[in-house]
């Protein structure tokens, strides 16, 4: 008899209470399903690192940012550059100072779909499609549209991508 004494206490406070606390309650649900929201889609550090002038907190990227600044730093490393996770990273870098023709197309194409396959889960690559950005086909736009599975909303990214590095400088030699 005293358990269901104590629990009708507990219930008729919390009744009580309800009245005053429920624009209170509504506030801590919303925050709750923000959270768990940015929990799923990332919070971490900017890339590159930065920080807020006055306090000199790090600056934060959340959610979306948090993914576009992902899927370049995945695009931008070289599988084996990180000592602690070889594998992590994408192949891109192999195809630099290669001729662009269909079958490096089909190749980079296929370098992105899989590196975002295995390095980036919040997302799910629906389709990779590359444009020749100048006239000596040198440089090229990766365009990926991608679906964050979470919130199951579209989005797309541009990657850049150099088929030279900046090795091709005219040389002045001064007359000699």
């Amino acid at each position: 008899m005293s358990d269901s004494t104590s629990t009708t206490s507990i219930t008729s406070n919390s009744n009580s209470n309800s009245n005053s606390n429920t624009n209170t309650n509504s506030d801590v649900s919303a925050n709750v399903q923000q959270a768990q929201s940015a929990g799923f889609l990332g919070s971490g550090w900017s890339f590159p690192p930065t920080f807020e002038v006055g306090n000199f907190q790090l600056n934060m990227a959340q959610q979306q940012t948090s993914i576009e600044q992902s899927i370049n730093l995945i695009l931008n490393t070289r599988q084996g550059e990180r000592s602690l996770n070889p594998g992590f990273g994408s192949t891109l870098h192999s195809f630099v100072f290669r001729s662009f023709s269909s079958t490096l197309q089909s190749e980079v194409i296929e370098a992105v779909k899989v590196a975002l396959r295995d390095y980036e889960p919040r997302v799910k690559v629906d389709s990779v499609t590359i444009s020749v950005e100048n006239d000596d086909s040198t440089l090229l736009a990766v365009w990926i549209e991608y679906t964050i599975r979470q919130t199951n909303s579209r989005q797309n990214h541009v990657y850049p991508f150099a088929l030279t590095e900046a090795t091709q400088l005219a040389l002045n030699d001064g007359g000699l």
